[in-house]
């Protein structure tokens, strides 16, 4: 019998490996998203300091209003205008894409076209 490996020890081994290509400095911090089964997560991070910048999530209150699902494109394209409204607020206009090791597409595509239709640079 042939055993595989479950999607999520796969993704975090593509995430591992997308990490030695990406990192964030001061000038171009890098925009992680996480999505889990219920919600997305988005920080903009600089990893020369180790800090989180900026960070939006569809927890929140301001994101998850209006919506009927937390979960899906519509929620992600409207997390994606918030982070980059956020991130222009602080002063930052371009980054480094983070997948994260999910596949560009779906709802990490719809958030990503989001925020550059907001101002963001990556």
């Amino acid at each position: 019998m042939v055993s595989k490996k479950a999607k999520a020890v796969v993704r975090e081994n593509k995430h591992r490996r997308l990490r030695h290509t990406l990192s964030g400095t001061s000038e171009r911090p890098r925009m992680s998203v996480f999505r889990s089964n219920n919600h997305m997560y988005v920080q903009i991070i600089d990893d020369t300091k180790g800090g989180t910048l900026v960070a939006a999530s569809t927890v929140e209150k301001e994101v998850s209003d209006g919506l009927k699902k937390t979960n899906d494109t519509d929620a992600a394209k409207k997390l994606g205008g918030v982070i980059a409204k956020r991130a222009l607020d602080k002063g930052i206009k371009t980054v480094v894409f983070d997948r994260g090791g999910f596949i560009y597409a779906g709802k990490v595509a719809a958030l990503a076209d989001a925020a550059r239709e907001a101002g963001l640079d990556f």
